[in-house]
Parts: C-alpha cells; structure tokens; sequence
C-alpha cells in the first residue's frame, strides 16, 4: 500500500527535486546587480492604510522583548549586546518567525518610547543585513508575512520617524512587494500561497506606488479562493483553523478595499459571504473552534470580532458536504463528527486519521475532544496526536486509518503528508422522535484488515442524551488478513478540565467545572479510563480518555455507549 501510494507521488517529488537542484541557481540570479535593478521603481513614502489584524497580541511577549527575551513557538533566545539577527536560530520555525517580524504586533500593542525604539532599531538591524534576496528569508509566504505586519503595525514606527531610516524601510518594502510579485505562486501550496496572494493585493492598496500590483494580487487571491475554499466555505485542507486564518487574511484585504472605497471583486465577496458560516459551524460553545485535521481552539474574542464582520450573519448549517462534516446542535449541546477522507495531495501535509471522531461540547464546557495538534510549539507530539487513536473514534488492532509517509525520499521532498485512510466515507443525517441522527461509514480497515467502520450518533431534542454505536462487519470477521485475533478500541478523549470518577453501579461520572454532571455507560466491549493528553491550545496538558475495548469474534462488533445529562 505504501510503495504504490509513494509511486503515485513520482511526478511531486520530481518536481520539488527540481526545484530544491535550482535552488543555487535561482538565489544566484535574484541576488544579481541586473535583477535587482527591476526591482526599483515608484517609491512609496507612507502606508495609505493600516489593515487591522485580528490576531491576538500579549503585553507579556511585549514585556519579554524589551529585556532582550525572545520567544517564538515555544523556544526563546536571549540577546544581550549583539543583535538577534546574527545569532544562531535554536530551530527553522523560531528563526522564520523572527524574520517574519513576529516581534512587531506585540511591540505595537505595548505602545510608547521603548517599544518604538526597539522596532525601530530591529528593523532598521534586519534591512541592513537582507538588502539582498536570500532564502528562506525572502521566500513568498515568509516576506508575505513580514509585509502584513509592516501594513498592519507599522504606524508605531513610521510615524515621526527618522527621514533616511524611513527611506530605507521604503525602499526595502518596494523592492519585497516586487519581489512578491513575481514569487508568490512559488510559495508552498495551501495556506502559504494564499497569505502570499492576500499579502500581495495588501501591497497594492497599503503602498499607492503601483496599482497594476493591486491588479495582480486581487488576480492571484481568487484563484486561490477557486482552489483552496471549498463549495460549503470551508478549506481544502479540512482545518477549521486553516479556514479561520484564510479568512483573517481575506478580511484584511476586504477592509483595506473598503476604506479606500474601492469594490471588491465578485470571487472575494462570495468567499467571505460562504466562510463565515463555516467558522461558526465549527465554533463550540466557549466560542473556540473543534480540534480537528491539524486545527486548535484559538482565541474566541478574535473569532467573534472576524464574524462581526460578516454583514450577512449566515447561520451554520448542519451538514457540511464538501468539507465532510457534520453538526448536531440542541439545546445547550453541540456535536461536531468528521465525516470525510484525507484532502488531497498537498493539502494533506499536516492532516489527521481521526475519520468519523467527534467533539462535543454543552453550553460554554467541552466534554468529548480530539487531543488536538502539536504544531510549531510542541513539534515532538506531531505524529503522535495525528494518528486515529488521539481522537475520539474507533482504532482497529492499534493501526492508525491513515499513514503519515515514511521516512526516506518521498518524505524529504513533500513532508510528512497524510496517505491512504478512505476512499469513501458515506454518511446519512436524519430527524427522527429521538433527535438528529447522522450514520456514517469509512473504508479505511477493508485492504488491511477486510472490514468497514459504522458509526451511529443521535443527540436527542434537547440536548441532554447522546446516544451512539460503533460496528465493524465485512469479510474481514471470518478471514483476517493479519492472522491472529483482531482487537478494537473505541476511544472518547475527555476534556481536561472535566473531571472523571467511576460509579458503583458501573458507568462513569464526568463532572464540569459548572457542577453539570453526565453520565456514561457502554457496552459490547470492556470500559477503562486511561491517561491522555490534550493540546488544544500552546500548552501540553494532562486528560483522561474513556476506552471500550474488546476482541473481534466471527460476528459483527457492535458497540454501543451514551452519555445522558444527569442533575447537579
């Protein structure tokens, strides 16, 4: 399975080989005195406008920087008398980071004389050092970056400032926006390429030296909207969290048309009228988003001020298609399963193999979760988290329904993509006298082990019961594959801050921090609680899983659980 799933990326890594064995080649050309002399042009000498961004700024990272400490993803340098652009990177991500002036929003928001001479200075430090093209500093989505927050944070150093520091930074951003210009399709494919595009069209409204730029980059943006945003608002890759930064980037833009009383074209409008509803799809009941494929709760102040933007306030709907998820909602709970199958090629670089696994939340408390994703801060969890048995779904013989590429070549070019996992996922949602009801079924255990996956989950009318079942049938059951007795866990993640006490009577207890109280009970399998982890945030922290665990016999496994509110 593996080698043909790797002989079907031959023309990827031939590409990317490519491109990695150009590298020298490219770096050389940009770099060049003739090359450099197209980047010159109309100099722009003031931001037209600054694009508010919605993404959460600390006072204490703001703190941190003006006494020399500065932490990116989890790792920090301490900077004394050099300065921090000579010192030696303790990772890739933390070194991207910095040149990526992730330093600026925090020292914006801390405002006043010592963060302005500090910006000031590490900038005026950065383009002295990076005049010319090199990478991975002046790849797409890292200048993209760069450009945002000089667009977004820049008033705290360009006003008043120095006439030739000034000049510099103007130069500098001119010749990036035409640098970006001609390299933001280059940018890595997903979510890269598509802060590259928005930071380009930003470029030709914030800076009024060029407006064929504005052109170009408004161009560039639908066309990664025709092929990143999905029919139902969501993204290609599947990533709650990849659609919220998607629309924070295409809000950005819409703003910045707006002030300028310039119209939006058509494809943008459409985008962000679709998105809205899917963020709030995906939005439990604390107003942060699910933990699914790679996505972590981020911070529901700013997902609420993005959607107060939305002026068509869509509603979520209950079943999003193309996306392949489905959203139960009564009373105070909401339920959110994944229904769908790996994205494609790309896209399904930091994927997940947690189909048909399911969160849910009641009022502003989550209860069943995934365990969420390692991300740049906690790198090390990366490829445990996103194998099935770290989410709330059913593990077969303790393999994982979808494989991340194994070490070797195929994984030095394209990274660590998610393949196999289902070919197709069939689901069915229904209203019925004991509530919504969705059934579901994924192929991913047919070539290893001969069997499919069923689920059934209904949340009752007003939210106080959820009542599901978990089945394996198919050939597999009288013939298996693997030789030997087949084992099947079925795994519900609990929340951290839930709190997990066994009853006489049998069952479990799950207390919320409110004094809400939910009781669980199962059958067709042994119940255990077990330790787990959850991630949904920057911080590992300590949780509690509920397994059902068992082994297969000659007969179809059917496995049922509920969870059924109880009074304080």
């Amino acid at each position: 399975m593996v080698a043909t799933g790797t002989l079907a990326l031959l023309p990827e890594m031939a590409g990317e080989g490519m491109r990695r064995a150009l590298a020298p080649l490219r770096i050389r050309l940009r770099r060049n005195w003739f090359y450099r002399r197209r980047l010159r042009g109309q100099l722009a000498d003031h931001i037209v406008f600054h694009p508010h961004d919605a993404e959460p700024r600390r006072l204490e990272d703001a703190d941190a920087l003006l006494r020399g400490r500065f932490r990116f993803h989890g790792e920090a340098v301490d900077v004394q008398h050099q300065s921090i652009f000579d010192m030696a990177p303790p990772s890739q991500a933390w070194a991207e980071a910095l040149n990526s002036f992730d330093w600026l929003p925090s020292l914006s928001a801390a405002g006043g004389e010592p963060a302005r001479r500090l910006a000031t200075n590490l900038i005026a430090q950065w383009v002295k050092r990076n005049a010319r093209y090199s990478e991975p500093i002046w790849r797409p989505d890292i200048m993209a970056q760069r450009l945002m927050h000089v667009f977004s944070h820049g008033r705290l150093v360009i006003l008043n400032s120095d006439m030739l520091w000034r000049s510099k930074l103007f130069v500098s951003l001119r010749e990036q926006s035409k640098m970006l210009e001609r390299t933001s399709r280059e940018a890595p494919d997903g979510l890269p390429r598509f802060k590259a595009a928005a930071a380009l069209a930003l470029s030709g409204i914030c800076m009024d030296d060029s407006g064929r730029r504005l052109d170009i980059g408004l161009a560039r943006l639908e066309t990664e909207i025709a092929r990143q945003i999905l029919p139902d608002g969501g993204h290609v890759s599947r990533s709650p969290e990849a659609a919220l930064s998607a629309f924070r980037y295409l809000v950005m833009v819409m703003d910045a048309l707006s002030a300028l009383e310039l119209e939006p074209p058509h494809a943008l409008r459409n985008a962000q009228d679709r998105m809205a509803p899917m963020l709030r799809f995906f939005r439990h009941g604390d107003g942060a988003l699910a933990l699914f494929q790679d996505g972590r709760e981020n911070d529901p102040r700013m997902i609420a001020g993005l959607l107060a933007r939305d002026d068509a306030r869509g509603a979520p709907f209950g079943h999003a298609r193309h996306s392949g998820y489905q959203r139960l909602a009564a009373g105070r709970t909401i339920l959110l399963m994944d229904c769908g199958t790996v994205p494609p090629g790309e896209f399904a670089a930091h994927a997940h193999a947690g189909f048909l696994g399911f969160e849910f939340s009641s009022g502003p408390h989550r209860l069943v979760v995934n365990c969420g994703a390692g991300g740049r801060s906690n790198p090390s969890w990366d490829r445990a988290l996103r194998a099935t048995a770290a989410h709330s779904t059913l593990t077969l013989n303790e393999t994982s329904s979808a494989h991340i590429l194994p070490p070797g070549l195929a994984r030095d070019l394209l990274g660590s993509r998610l393949t196999g996992g289902p070919s197709k996922s069939d689901t069915q949602r229904s209203d019925t006298a004991q509530g919504w009801t969705v059934q579901a079924s994924h192929d991913a255990y047919v070539e290893p082990f001969g069997l499919t996956h069923e689920r059934k989950v209904t949340l009752s009318p007003q939210g106080l019961m959820v009542t599901g079942g978990d089945r394996l049938t198919g050939p597999g059951l009288s013939s298996n594959k693997e030789g030997g007795p087949l084992a099947f866990a079925v795994r519900f993640h609990i929340h951290p801050d839930v709190r997990v006490t066994r009853l006489e009577g049998g069952g479990i207890l799950l207390k919320l921090p409110n004094g809400e109280g939910w009781r669980f009970r199962a059958g067709g399998g042994e119940l255990s609680v077990e330790e787990s982890i959850y991630l949904g945030g920057a911080q590992v922290r300590r949780a509690e899983q509920l397994v059902i665990s068992g082994i297969l016999r000659e007969t179809p496994a059917d496995i049922a659980w509920v969870f059924e509110q109880i009074a304080a």
